[in-house]
């Protein structure tokens, strides 16, 4: 490959999907996952996901400069930060207004080129190690992640907003004849195209994705 790849604008279809509701089948990809529990605006070990994520993902793009290059290495934009969500012991669906953040668990996770073997994940962690010796790698795995057929679209506004994009979603899957097929390891799943720290409330980008399934027919 040449120049510097962003999957944003090679896979337009994952990331942009726009204001209307759409139905794909995402491909199989892989993620740096960290797992976690709380309210994302106040949790430390939401914060510590974000800068291990980050950290370990812009180790690996830096990695062409170090004195092995890893096999099959293309330079590449770090894709955005995702989250898979549940809320407490349930599956993400419900009465999304009435959600209790610190009864969340999450999946912070960032895509990674598919050069990234376990091999290149263990050099990223050593690197980061010894940049960052406070930092606690263990909660960080690279895991092949396979969505499957998924609804999805765009939300703009801030993420308190969500519900109403969420509950457009689920009608039109409704009405798409298909159904939310949620469960411990398909998830509410989003993706955060603005950065909040820099960005309005109201101006913020987030796909919102939902996996699906044919729905069962009456009778």
């Amino acid at each position: 490959m040449t120049g510097v790849i962003d999957f944003k604008k090679t896979q337009r279809e994952l990331y942009q999907p726009g204001g209307k509701p759409s139905v794909l089948e995402v491909p199989e990809m892989v993620f740096i996952m960290v797992d976690g529990q709380g309210d994302p605006n106040t949790s430390a070990d939401y914060q510590n996901a974000v800068e291990l994520l980050y950290g370990l993902s812009y180790a690996i793009k830096m990695s062409k400069k170090g004195g092995t290059v890893p096999e099959g290495y293309y330079d590449f934009v770090v894709p955005p930060l995702e989250g898979l969500w549940q809320v407490g012991g349930g599956n993400g669906g419900g009465d999304f207004g009435k959600w209790d953040k610190s009864g969340f668990r999450w999946t912070s996770m960032i895509r990674q080129p598919e050069f990234v073997t376990p091999e290149v994940f263990a050099a990223a962690k050593a690197v980061l190690a010894r940049k960052k010796p406070g930092l606690d790698l263990a909660p960080a795995r690279l895991e092949t992640y396979a969505e499957g057929l998924c609804a999805q679209v765009l939300h703009v506004g801030s993420y308190d907003e969500e519900p109403e994009t969420i509950n457009a979603l689920f009608d039109f899957i409704a009405a798409s004849g298909f159904r939310v097929d949620v469960s411990e390891t398909r998830k509410h799943h989003e993706i955060y195209l603005g950065d909040p720290r820099k960005t309005a409330p109201e101006k913020l980008k987030t796909v919102i994705r939902y996996p699906i399934a044919t729905a069962a027919r009456a009778g």
